[in-house]
């Protein structure tokens, strides 16, 4: 049985970046992009993305990152695990415990960053953080909703390291 441990850290403020965008409620195929004269409020990233020849070793940091739209009173941003085998087609959502799980902003803040570090990652596989955005009224309610995918952190099996021998040559 694999075990997939999640680690989370909060950190605010933040500088944005560009990204796509998927406008609410709309059902997608392909990827969307959406062209703007300005930066868009969300961008999701692989920050780090860590090999090594032990699975308890092998780790991947993923980002996300939003600034208030007009009517922004609170902000929640999730990061979800996805995993795509060495012999799959398609990604699939891991489930393991801190994953998955609505972060919420502090009341009036104007932007808003969330970092989530999964490790024990199997290998060969390729991950991918897919991070969802909600922007909330002072009601509660959602006023806009955006999923962006991250670029993929690739685990190869990596042979183990040689050992030093003491050998000499005569």
């Amino acid at each position: 049985m694999r075990v997939v441990r999640a680690a989370t850290q909060l950190v605010l403020p933040f500088a944005m970046l560009a990204a796509s965008v998927v406008p609410a409620g709309a059902a997608v195929v392909e990827p969307l992009t959406v062209h703007r004269s300005s930066p868009a409020p969300e961008s999701a990233s692989l920050e780090q993305c860590v090999s090594s020849p032990d699975q308890e070793e092998r780790a991947a940091t993923f980002s996300g990152e939003m600034t208030a739209l007009p009517g922004t009173a609170r902000m929640e941003m999730r990061v979800d695990l996805l995993e795509r085998g060495s012999e799959e087609e398609g990604y699939r959502r891991v489930t393991a415990p801190g994953l998955g799980v609505w972060r919420l902003s502090t009341p009036g803040v104007k932007s808003f960053r969330y970092l989530k570090q999964v490790t024990n990652l199997a290998a060969p596989a390729s991950y991918r953080g897919a991070v969802r955005f909600r922007w909330l009224n002072a009601r509660g309610h959602q006023i806009a909703f955006a999923e962006l995918r991250t670029r993929p952190c690739e685990e190869a099996v990596l042979p183990p390291p040689s050992p030093a021998t003491g050998a000499t040559l005569n």
